[in-house]
């Protein structure tokens, strides 16, 4: 397996570095944070413009026509900077199971705009009693002469609040089912609700909307194997993430170590706290390395070996990626703990990331749970 970039995905990851220090650093986050959509729409034009938003789509319906790597480059530097803008909520979750569950006419009538920059994705899958489980649904889709009735509420939906179009999972008469709702469709309720790493998701109810059968995205009862190939992406996605939300906080302590001053020296020449930074140093890298294998392995159709390198990455994430956000608050001191002060604001992307698509104790089941790896511990 290659780990090296190509000449084209190292210009990527130089261009969108550049981007986001000097046209989002994290002081418009901050800024963001109370805005009644968390992101500016404008920005996210921008980005369909540069063709960012369009990396792991078909050149037919004006994507990049590349890879999840592509994908996930931009999102591990999006992340050095906190840019609020919703690569990860339209462009994986909604844009690529669109893409996978959803027809020619579709792809030009959704997929087209949101690649473009004009509109958003959101993909509402998760409810109360669901947990990590895609297959548990309990919104139902009642058959209504041509078309269906959507009922019940789906929760946690990222860019939910905002998106011109949801991504809908329903259990319909032959199972589990993706529809395409407009968000302000009679019937839709939206309850803006803010999440711990300073950004939104909607909770939506939906109260026998009406949707024609050409809303149906694939055939009655594909939803779950849709959705389990997103959960993946998704989980690699928040991996690639976590790479850049943890250099970030290393980076930040070892400049931190360097000019905090205590009894009349740089605390960073205080040998146990060298140690500590070289520890962090070699959990980011660690990180990095199986990171860049569940990247690689996200567009493998053998799942088997996708899901289990996946897994080991989520993994690593919720022990190293956690680990160096600790050690990064706690060398960073009292003011560390402050809002004033930015590595407080990784720190809870950090956890959030943890979080989503499946935490610690789901992917340790989840790889133990493989087949291939019951044969290998006999």
């Amino acid at each position: 397996m290659d780990f090296e970039l190509d000449q084209d995905q190292q210009m990527l990851a130089k261009t969108v570095a550049d981007f986001a220090k000097n046209e989002s650093p994290v002081a418009r986050f901050r800024a963001l944070r109370d805005d009644d959509i968390g992101y500016d729409p404008a920005m996210w034009q921008k980005m369909g413009e540069l063709g960012w938003l369009g990396i792991p789509f078909s050149e037919s319906v004006g994507g990049f026509g590349g890879g999840f790597v592509e994908c996930a480059i931009v999102l591990e530097h999006l992340a050095t900077t906190l840019v609020p803008e919703p690569y990860l909520a339209s462009v994986v979750l909604g844009g690529m199971t669109l893409a996978r569950a959803g027809n020619a006419a579709q792809h030009d009538a959704l997929l087209t705009p949101m690649i473009e920059g004009e509109t958003s994705l959101a993909l509402a899958y998760s409810e109360a009693q669901s947990r990590y489980d895609v297959s548990s649904v309990e919104t139902m889709a009642t058959p209504d002469g041509a078309g269906y009735r959507i009922s019940g509420e789906k929760v946690w939906v990222l860019n939910g609040h905002r998106a011109d179009q949801l991504v809908v999972s329903a259990k319909a008469p032959g199972g589990v089912t993706l529809f395409v709702v407009p968000r302000d469709a009679a019937g839709v309720s939206v309850r803006v609700a803010k999440t711990i790493d300073g950004k939104k998701a909607g909770f939506i109810r939906f109260e026998g909307v009406a949707v024609a059968e050409d809303a149906r995205l694939g055939e009655e009862g594909a939803g779950t194997e849709v959705l389990d190939r997103t959960m993946d992406f998704a989980a690699a996605a928040a991996v690639a993430e976590g790479v850049g939300i943890a250099s970030t906080m290393l980076q930040m302590t070892v400049d931190y170590l360097g000019t905090r001053e205590q009894f009349g020296v740089k605390i960073g020449s205080f040998q146990a706290l060298r140690h500590r930074a070289v520890d962090m140093y070699a959990e980011t890298e660690l990180l990095r390395s199986i990171s860049m294998a569940a990247m690689v392995r996200a567009d493998d159709d053998d799942a088997s070996a996708r899901r289990s390198d996946i897994s080991a990455a989520k993994y690593q994430l919720a022990t190293g990626g956690i680990w160096v956000a600790q050690q990064s608050l706690q060398l960073h001191g009292g003011i560390g703990v402050t809002d004033e002060h930015d590595i407080g604001l990784y720190f809870k992307r950090m956890y959030a990331l943890n979080a989503l698509f499946g935490d610690q104790e789901h992917h340790v089941a989840r790889f133990a749970s493989d087949p291939a790896f019951a044969e290998a511990a006999v």
